[in-house]
């Protein structure tokens, strides 16, 4: 008997040019490859076994941001090969150091991702674009080159997991958590090559960067690709762009599901994810018998590294100093943000707090510069991983919370709620 479509049937049906469905393995038309200076150096020496020559370099999209503003002459090496494959394939979509930033941030914000698109990424958290209706999923190096060279990729048909989210959000209550929860249901490979669709009335309660969080970490449960429907709130957001028309893709009434799960967001406290992965999940509350004392905070990253995230840490630290065993570091997601953040005086809250305010990278996050953590030394993070040697050392110890919590626990010199303050 037939059913009706998921959105992830639908998205690779059209770019494959025929019906297809879950377990088919297919060759679909790419609307937008991206990659960054941590993985483009890769996918350029396969590349030039497929002939050198860019199929479509208006869909091409390349972002200096893992290891910029270059720390060693590795890294500067890598970016001076991203940025001659640029020149030399006319990429008009090359994200420089100080005019881009984080590429999952700087994507959207171009005005490069929208609804039911196909992107792919050479980068895991390329299911970020879910968030505006795309069906974006991360690649590897070589699929990556081929695509580059024939505007094509294989893909097998994810069956899809349907998220169904109710009630409203609690004070201090974060996309990070509802991401942290549904990772405590599905456990880091629960959805491993499925696509999750996120659904229910609570999605109207979600602004883009909650949305943008949640996607991005749909990969932490081994999800091909995770989406949120077309609304009110998308067309807000998009309605800057108008060099695109809208088109939504929604899933049929009748789609059949790999198995439904129901979340209801208004039970939420504020959550963590302890040492050493996302999924060890509890309540905040849970540590205050025995406060975990930290050496490190860290807020930014392409999880939390928005506006509306810099604008919730700063309302915590606005009420004092951060503790003087502790090191903050903040990271905004763009160089657009970082302004935006100067316009309206955060920078000057999180300075009088006594952090340090770094350019849009993701540096601290894998590990590679601007925040990496020593021998024992424990971090509270606002990223989306916090395995073994995540940000350093691999005798270090990584926390994972949304900006309200890292922010207060920053003031406090350990792992608390904004409420303990």
């Amino acid at each position: 008997m037939m059913t009706g479509l998921t959105f992830a049937q639908k998205v690779l049906s059209k770019h494959a040019g025929r019906s297809v469905k879950p377990g088919d393995i297919v060759f679909a038309d790419i609307d937008l490859m991206m990659a960054t200076d941590g993985t483009l150096p890769i996918a350029a020496k396969q590349f030039e076994k497929f002939g050198g020559r860019v199929a479509h370099p208006e869909r091409v999209v390349l972002v200096q941001d893992h290891y910029v503003p270059a720390k060693d002459i590795v890294s500067a090496n890598a970016s001076r090969v991203t940025r001659e494959f640029a020149r030399k394939h006319g990429i008009a979509h090359h994200f420089e150091v100080g005019r881009g930033g984080i590429c999952h941030h700087v994507l959207p914000d171009a005005g490069l991702t929208f609804p039911g698109d196909l992107i792919i990424g050479a980068d895991s958290h390329t299911c970020t674009y879910g968030a505006f209706g795309a069906f974006g999923t991360g690649v590897g190096s070589t699929d990556f080159a081929y695509a580059l060279a024939t505007g094509k990729l294989w893909f097998r048909v994810p069956q899809t997991i349907k998220v169904v989210l109710h009630g409203r959000k609690g004070r201090y209550v974060q996309g990070k958590d509802i991401a942290l929860a549904l990772l405590a249901r599905l456990t880091i490979d629960g959805a491993t090559y499925e696509s999750i669709e996120f659904t229910g009335e609570g999605v109207a309660d979600l602004s883009i960067s909650d949305r943008i969080t949640i996607c991005n970490m749909g990969i932490e449960a081994g999800a091909k690709a995770a989406s949120f429907p077309v609304d009110d709130v998308t067309r807000e957001f998009l309605s800057k762009f108008s060099h695109r028309p809208i088109e939504a893709v929604h899933a049929d009434p009748d789609a059949h599901y790999a198995q439904v799960v129901e979340l209801d967001i208004s039970a939420l406290k504020c959550l963590v994810a302890r040492p050493s992965t996302p999924d060890n999940v509890c309540e905040v509350s849970a540590l205050s018998s025995q406060p975990v004392k930290i050496d490190q905070v860290f807020i930014g990253s392409c999880t939390n590294g928005r506006i509306e995230d810099m604008r919730q840490a700063a309302e915590i630290l606005s009420r004092g100093d951060v503790h003087p065993d502790v090191r903050l570091i903040v990271t905004p997601g763009t160089q657009d943000i970082f302004t935006q953040m100067a316009a309206n005086g955060l920078l000057e809250v999180f300075s009088r707090a006594g952090a340090a305010i770094t350019p849009a990278t993701c540096g601290a996050c894998v590990g590679g510069h601007m925040g990496i953590l020593g021998d024992g030394e424990v971090c509270l993070s606002t990223s989306n991983r916090n395995f073994v040697g995540r940000m350093g050392s691999s005798s270090a110890s990584v926390y994972l919370c949304n900006p309200y919590v890292a922010a207060a626990s920053a003031l406090k010199g350990y792992i608390c709620s904004p409420d303990d303050l």
